[in-house]
């Protein structure tokens, strides 16, 4: 049970590895993003982090509550759930007595297509739902998720039932993003 296990996530990283340098995604912007926002930015070398996920700095004087009120807005427009919070720098402020930089995950779901998904490909199952995080950085707040193109790219030709949910499910994710970004709800 373990070495398939190791196997199969062996095999997904390195899928994800040559996903990557076979689309070219690796910190590039994302066709298809928020008008005017970079959904990807370099970071350290060696570091695969940044073609793995989409980025997007939100607007100066936007606050934690104004993109809070976007992600809501959106996800009550778009019928996805919201089916969890980690308020990580709650739980770090507690532990350590002291504030300190921003950082929370955001949980979505929209069970029918997570259905859909894991019908199509059991492996999507340890990819659900779907997470936003809010990060302050020493330049500002940024909205990260996965880059949810590098997936379907992996998936290649996709059924039609399937793939216009998987991109029903990115228009949604990418709205979040953008709309969160500019403090829009």
């Amino acid at each position: 049970m373990r070495s398939t296990i190791r196997i199969a996530v062996t095999g997904l990283a390195a899928a994800c590895c040559l996903a990557l340098a076979a689309c070219g995604t690796a910190g590039t912007a994302s066709p298809g993003g928020p008008a005017g926002g970079v959904l990807a930015r370099a970071a350290g070398p060696g570091s695969p982090a940044p073609g793995l996920t989409w980025a997007l700095k939100v607007q100066p004087g936007v606050t934690i509550t104004e993109i809070e009120d976007a992600f809501a807005s959106v996800a009550a427009e778009d019928n996805i759930r919201a089916v969890g919070e980690l308020p990580l720098s709650k739980e770090l402020e507690l532990r350590a007595g002291k504030p300190g930089k921003f950082l929370k995950v955001y949980s979505y779901c929209d069970p029918a297509a997570a259905r859909t998904m894991v019908d199509f490909n059991p492996s999507m199952a340890a990819l659900l739902p779907c997470r936003i995080s809010v990060v302050e950085q020493d330049d500002g707040l940024w909205i990260y998720t996965m880059d949810m193109d590098m997936l379907i790219n992996m998936q290649g030709e996709l059924p039609p039932h399937v793939g216009a949910t998987v991109q029903r499910v990115r228009a949604t994710i990418l709205k979040m993003l953008d709309r969160g970004a500019r403090g829009e709800f």
